[in-house]
């Protein structure tokens, strides 16, 4: 009940400043301003963490019920609930008695009566409409009110458990068990995603960080699973249970250009000895093993060749293959080897092939991102290649470009030029002689007459050759600027490695992209534009892309919630409330729609079959 009385308020000392109008479904009420005393009780109730919901926190936590709070859920939740348990499908609301209106025909409320009572009827109404949007996408919701979870709080939690029950009883009549598998460097659950949902059972799992193990087990694992932890894989030996498949993303920093490809000399890479010997001991029927391109390298064919002959020393037929996540229906540029191998005593041993890509749609990468708005977009204008790159197109230039269409990223770099490359000096003012004179250092700066680098400074008496009245102050300009830095060699660009973009931005991706870069534990610094631009020039494009995306600030960081999208993880997937751990987690991820692929070509064989 909520009694108030007709009395003004200072507004100095309010959290919001009282009104004497409210607005409510677009009907405008006269209100009477509440007191100093009432407006300071009000500006104090809480929207989120309340009372009511901590008492139903701690009952969910004594129950070792694994829940989590909705911006921690790889799908977007309608309503925001209070507390979801995503792998059960439930959303649940803690309703205050009088904002959700419990016996609101009992309510004696004497002042104000027509726009509370407006309010309390829209907030009922916007619980209806959440309860169906949820309920549309196979959400179950659970409601409870205030008094409910003060005096009957058991039987709150006991109807959330009849839930998890049901769900479970229908899960068990749906799938069946069609292998088992052991996930070893299993990660935050990227194979076990893809695996549980082509019917396979984990029976234990191996991971030696601590925050990743957290979220495997929020995500896979109950009180009550008989599953075994073995922590790190150098404890593993002979199971005790037969198993049919052995999982896992061996960690691939030794192989990686960024890890200085130190191969088997680095501990790391010397956990391979442990996963052979662990296929060794227990011959499961296959297993699958995914790393870093730089394993398929030809600078590692020995170190390949190595972990090939071992695993067909003791008895498997092996097969690796490059698989990239954008043939998967994902927009990710994510190229990964994937080195597989069945028992060769096994019929059908040999039908195994790779899967073939199942991009059917191309998917944008506005369909993964949040607040993104597109404008309608025409067909993208063919062009002629020299439009686009005078007379000879760059070697470089990988699947996902087109040679006669403009490019849909912005790469920030000094040190080269494209159609889609934006410079420093497009983002500081500088006057046409100070752009010449960045555009001559950057066509000179690899000729082998000023050097042997790939990027070479120039002196002041050479550029005088290639810029005729260049003075040195014009120089000195560019490096008060921080454009330019001056050394005993000559002069060159402060931002001069490509992937280092400029301040903090190496590439923006258009919404309308069917592709973004790898995603990386380290992080990248590339973003995603908000809006989409079209242009009928490449001229235009780079000045609409400056104009309305950067300078407008139309562009981010993918999120972690975004991030788990494009690794594929599953709608229910719940991350690590670090969202910097988060980002680091997926970036260590395998893509899950690649290994259901993967493991659907498997499963075929029926090497697994009883």
């Amino acid at each position: 009940m909520l009694i108030l009385k007709n009395e003004t308020v200072a507004h100095s000392k309010l959290k919001y400043p009282s009104r004497d109008r409210r607005t409510i479904n677009n009907q405008t009420f006269e209100i009477t301003k509440p007191t100093t005393a009432r407006s300071e009780v009000m500006s104090k109730i809480k929207s989120k963490g309340t009372s009511i919901e901590r008492i139903l926190e701690n009952a969910l936590a004594t129950e070792k019920i694994n829940f989590t709070k909705p911006d921690f859920v790889i799908e977007t939740l309608a309503g925001h609930p209070d507390f979801v348990i995503p792998k059960y499908k439930l959303a649940i609301f803690c309703d205050g008695d009088f904002w959700h209106g419990y016996k609101v025909e009992e309510m004696n409320i004497s002042s104000n009566d027509k726009f509370w009572n407006a309010k309390i009827r829209r907030n009922r109404e916007r619980d209806m409409e959440v309860n169906t949007l949820l309920t549309s996408k196979g959400w179950k919701v659970l409601r409870f009110w205030e008094h409910e979870l003060k005096e009957g709080l058991a039987e709150c939690i006991n109807k959330i458990k009849i839930h998890i029950s049901d769900f479970k009883t229908r899960g068990k009549v749906i799938s069946r068990t069609n292998f088992t598998f052991i996930d070893l460097f299993s990660g935050i659950g990227g194979f076990r995603a893809a695996l549980e949902a082509q019917g396979g059972k984990c029976l234990g799992f191996s991971e030696i960080d601590k925050d990743a193990t957290k979220v495997y087990k929020q995500n896979f694992l109950e009180t009550d699973t008989a599953e075994i932890e073995f922590g790190s894989i150098t404890g593993v030996d002979k199971l005790p249970f037969n198993v049919d498949l052995i999982v896992g993303g061996v960690p691939c920093q030794s192989w990686s250009v960024a890890g200085k490809m130190k191969g088997f000399e680095d501990p790391r890479g010397q956990l391979w000895y442990d996963t052979i010997r662990v296929v060794e001991k227990n011959r499961p029927k296959a297993f699958i093993f995914e790393n870093v391109k730089g394993l398929y390298d030809p600078r590692n064919k020995e170190s390949l060749d190595f972990i090939i002959k071992s695993f067909n020393r003791i008895g498997y037929l092996v097969k690796c293959s490059l698989l990239n996540s954008s043939d998967f229906c994902l927009p990710q540029n994510r190229e990964r080897i994937f080195i597989v191998g069945v028992r060769n005593n096994l019929k059908g041993v040999k039908t195994f092939s790779f899967p073939n890509p199942s991009n059917s749609s191309n998917p944008q990468l506005s369909n993964f991102i949040e607040g993104v708005i597109l404008n309608k977009v025409k067909k993208k204008k063919i062009f002629d290649e020299r439009e686009l790159f005078g007379e000879k197109t760059p070697f470089s230039r990988n699947k996902f470009q087109k040679n006669n269409e403009l490019n849909d990223f912005f790469v920030f770099c000094d040190t080269r030029n494209g159609h889609t490359t934006i410079h420093s000096w497009d983002i500081i003012k500088t006057s046409n002689k100070e752009k010449e004179i960045c555009f001559a250092i950057l066509r000179n700066r690899r000729k082998k007459i000023y050097g042997p680098l790939d990027g070479n400074p120039i002196s002041f008496t050479q550029l005088k050759e290639l810029i005729p009245n260049l003075k040195e102050n014009e120089l000195d300009k560019l490096v008060a600027k921080k454009i330019l830095r001056v050394s005993q060699q000559g002069y060159e660009f402060v931002n001069s490695k490509n992937s280092a973009g400029i301040n903090g931005v190496y590439r923006v991706y258009l919404p309308t992209s069917n592709i973004f870069s790898t995603l990386t534990a380290t992080g990248t610094k590339d973003m995603v534009a908000l809006i989409n631009i079209e242009a009928t020039s490449p001229e235009e494009y780079k000045q609409k892309f400056l104009s309305e995306v950067f300078r407008k600030k139309k562009y981010r960081e993918i999120t972690a919630r975004e991030a788990g999208r494009l690794q594929g993880f599953p709608s229910w997937f719940t991350f690590d409330h670090n969202l910097k751990l988060a980002h680091k987690q997926f970036g260590n991820a395998v893509s899950v729609p690649v290994i259901h692929q993967l493991a659907k070509s498997l499963i075929s064989t029926n090497i697994f079959t009883k």
